[in-house]
């Protein structure tokens, strides 16, 4: 995976991830990609679904008006959420906390890949951020 940054949006994954969600006009790609976290059976969860999930939780927060830092590099992920007229609901909010719990656990292969990084306390930060934002608790 390339990666340039620990923000949600900051590797290949996510930005391929934002690409596929212009085709969509319903919030079907991010409850598809957080179940895919939530309901994998694997024993330990692969680090391109943890990276897509961070993209869609991204997403959640921006719908909730909640955005992260500005950044041109999401300009489509900004007109998409513009231009979403759905609300987040509370059975989405669920799945957004089984996600964070899922990609922070110590079996997520994302986390393990920053824990092996000299960036891994700021990868954490984004993502107690981002789950502030989603969730408004860390």
């Amino acid at each position: 995976m390339s990666t340039w940054a620990t923000d949600a949006f900051g590797n290949d994954y996510a930005m391929d991830w934002a690409q596929d969600l212009q085709e969509y006009k319903t919030l079907e790609l991010v409850e598809t990609t957080l179940d895919n976290v939530i309901d994998s059976t694997e024993a330990e969860l692969e680090a391109p679904f943890a990276a897509e999930a961070l993209a869609a939780l991204e997403v959640i927060a921006r719908l909730l008006g909640k955005p992260g830092q500005d950044d041109p590099a999401t300009a489509e992920v900004d007109e998409w959420v513009a231009a979403c007229k759905k609300k987040v609901t509370p059975p989405l909010l669920e799945k957004a906390t089984l996600a964070f719990e899922r990609i922070t656990a110590e079996a997520s292969e994302l986390r393990q890949l920053w824990q092996e990084s000299e960036h891994f306390a700021d990868w954490q930060a984004d993502v107690a951020d981002l789950r502030q934002r989603v969730l408004g608790k860390i």
